[in-house]
Order: structure tokens, then sequence, then C-alpha cells
């Protein structure tokens, strides 16, 4: 029996670059950064005081206002990245059959502004005038059970929670939901809201985030041997998933085929990756196989590449370890540079990257690498400063995630 294919036949995302697929890859290829002051929240008081914060968002693009209010901003970022993904597809869902087409979204956090908003008025007022509407925006859920009732979908629905793979092991599992014969149409992909006066407090605490205040264009360096944390941003990637033969009777646009995933855990720690990789590097190995391709195939890897010490040195092993020689003929660069780290969107919104490198044949750069941490090996093509225009086939994306998550995804030219 033949494996069923899937394809990608829509594409959607908002970030602080840019709120369109094509904005975010030309400003990506730019060199451009979204990174920038925070301005949605008093940050006198915080040793950090930049992300990649999304300053003029208009949900209303999307749905009605009524119903973005019961919507937490994840949800919001979510809703307005299917509404482009759709739109892009060129579906028409009220033609097609509602139980053949679902909805699995990530989220590393889910509603953390809703949760600090209801628990302010909690204290302030008592429990009389918390709102409503408050666990239906908080609700990690929310956003694969808002696109769905947007749009009518009546097939698999879930939230898939694991830190920073969420996004990627949600189109992992909408990839294996067509395969296996259950759905013909997935809408899947990523959304975070965590920078909130509670988000962006915890990640300080945790020492983990870039304190370059003077300089936030320049804060995230992922490979640099400068580098000091990385950068929390915010947004959401969704992408639409078809079966081959019917996305091609219907004579849609397809822009890729997602050929492979793989899943694994480090069973190490609980947010530091082991020394060398090997949890990751065993999910790329097995997203190849899953392929069906060889390792000499891969042009371009979007790395997870957050700029932290651990996560870049790992990172780098893992791709030594399965790549080999090929490692030093492939292209590595971090989407997460320009934008930051979008926690469980990220995988969604890298994969865009990938897709849209193989259709532009370009490479965006991995920016403000300046000065090459020579354990990241010297040899390897980060693709420093400058985007690269070069014939890329294959790609392939890894997340990982706290947790010791792992998740890789591997698109192809169609």
């Amino acid at each position: 029996m033949n494996k069923r294919r899937v394809v990608i036949t829509g594409l959607g995302c908002v970030t602080a670059l840019a709120e369109s697929a094509d904005g975010l890859f030309t400003a990506l290829c730019g060199g451009k950064s979204g990174i920038s002051t925070i301005e949605s929240f008093d940050i006198s008081e915080y040793p950090v005081k930049f992300g990649g914060e999304i300053k003029s968002f208009d949900v209303t693009k999307y749905v009605e206002q009524r119903e973005s209010k019961r919507m937490d901003r994840f949800t919001q970022f979510a809703v307005a990245a299917a509404s482009q993904a759709v739109s892009d597809s060129g579906l028409d869902f009220s033609r097609e059959d509602a139980f053949r087409v679902g909805s699995i979204v990530g989220t590393g956090i889910g509603g953390i502004k809703e949760i600090e908003e209801q628990h302010i008025r909690l204290l302030d007022k008592g429990p009389r005038k918390v709102s409503p509407f408050c666990v239906p925006r908080l609700m990690g859920n929310a956003a694969s059970g808002n696109i769905a009732i947007l749009y009518g979908l009546r097939g698999p629905n879930f939230c898939l929670v694991s830190a920073c793979a969420s996004g990627a092991h949600a189109i992992g599992e909408a990839f294996f939901n067509i395969i296996a014969g259950r759905s013909d149409i997935m809408v899947t992909g990523g959304a975070e809201a965590a920078l909130t006066p509670l988000g962006l407090a915890s990640f300080c605490a945790a020492r983990s985030l870039s304190t370059r205040n003077d300089d936030p264009e320049a804060s995230s360096r992922p490979f640099d041997k400068d580098r000091d944390g990385f950068v929390l941003s915010e947004g959401a990637g969704i992408l639409v998933l078809e079966e081959y033969e019917r996305a091609r009777k219907r004579g849609a646009d397809i822009y890729a085929e997602l050929l492979g995933y793989a899943a694994t855990d480090d069973g190490y720690h609980i947010t530091a990756p082991p020394p060398d990789g090997a949890g990751a590097a065993e999910a790329m190995k097995l997203a190849l196989t899953d392929a069906g391709i060889d390792k000499e195939e891969i042009d371009y890897i979007n790395a997870h590449g957050t700029g932290t010490e651990l996560n870049d040195i790992a990172e780098s092993a893992a791709i030594k370890t399965v790549f080999g020689d090929h490692a030093y003929k492939l292209a590595v660069s971090s989407t997460k540079s320009s934008i930051g780290h979008l926690l469980g969107a990220s995988g969604a919104v890298e994969l865009i990257v990938c897709i849209k490198a193989i259709n532009e044949s370009s490479i965006p750069p991995t920016v403000n690498l300046d000065n090459q941490d020579e354990r990241c090996d010297l040899k390897m093509d980060y693709v420093p400063l400058e985007a690269r225009q070069a014939k890329v086939n294959i790609a392939l994306s890894n997340s990982l995630g706290f947790g010791g998550h792992n998740a890789c995804l591997v698109v192809g030219k169609i």
C-alpha cells in the first residue's frame, strides 16, 4: 500500500517582523530585525526591556470584534494566521466533508495574559468579578477550537503542549493524521503570546534572556561567541496541509511536500540539552528515515538556534553527528536571530521559512553572527549576516523544547 502524500497549500503567520508569510521572508532575507523595546506594559523594573513584540496587530481584520473579545492574545494570533493560510489555500470548507478536516495547534504556555489579568481582578475585586470568559480564553486548546468554530471543522481537533517544540509537534501529528487516512485536510501550527508581565519576569528570573537593552536589534545572536541569551517573542504560524491527490485534482497551488517527521526526548534535564545533542540527532535521523531520503539530499537546515550557549553547541554537535562530512556542505541558519523566540509558535513559523526558502531559492541569514563561536565549529556554514541565493530542494527544521522535547520536520520541492 502506497503512503499517502501530504502537501502544503496555505501559509499564514503573525510575527513582530511581518504579518504575512511573504512579508516575513522578505524582511528576513533583507536582514531586518523585529526586536524592539516593549511598549505594552511597564518595564521599568525589569532587567530585560525588549522582545519580539507585535506592535500594531488588529484582530478585527480577521474576526468580528465581539468574537475577538472572547479570545486571549495567543488565540487571536492563531485565528489571524489561520485566516491567512485558509485564504491562501483557496479552500472553501462549505464544500468539504467537515469530518475530514481538522485542526491541531500547539502552544507552550497558552492564555497567560488572561490568567494574569483575571488573577489581578480576583485579588482586587473578589471572585464574583472574574470574567465568565476566563476559562475559554486561557485554555491551551482555545486556538484550535476557535479555528474549528470559525470554519466549521469537525475532524480531529486538539492542542499539543511541548514547550518550544509545540508547533512542530502539532504539524507532525497533523501530517501523520492525513497519512493514516483519518483526515484529508488539516489546519495546523503554533501560537504564543507570553510576552506579558509574568511571562517576561519568569524568563528573567531564569536568567535565560539576553540583557542587551542598549541595542535590542543586536540582542539575538545564535552561534555567536558574544551571545548572552535568547529573546522572548510572540506570534503564530499556521499551515494548511492537504492530501496530495485531492489537492492536485482541485488545482491547488502547492508550495511544497511535507516528507517526514520524527520526535524524541533527551531524558536528561528539564531545561538543558545534553552536550552532545543526542536526542536532537536521533530525531533528525528518524525524520530522514521517515522521509525516505539520504542525509546528503538536505540542502538547508533551519536550526532551533536560540542564541543560548547550551542550545547552540548541542544542536551543532547533533547536526555533525547526523550529517558527518555533509554538515560542512549544507547551509544552517537561525530565524530567531531576526524575530526572537516565539516558544510554541517557533516551529511552525520556521517551517514556513523553510518552505519559502524552497520556493524563492533563497536562504535567510543568521543576523548578528559577527564572531562565530568555535565550539559550534568554524567550518560549518551558518549563513552569517546576509541572505544567499541558492537552490533548495529539501530543507529540515529543528525544534527543541524545555522538557527535553525534540521535533524534526523535513519538507521538499514538489
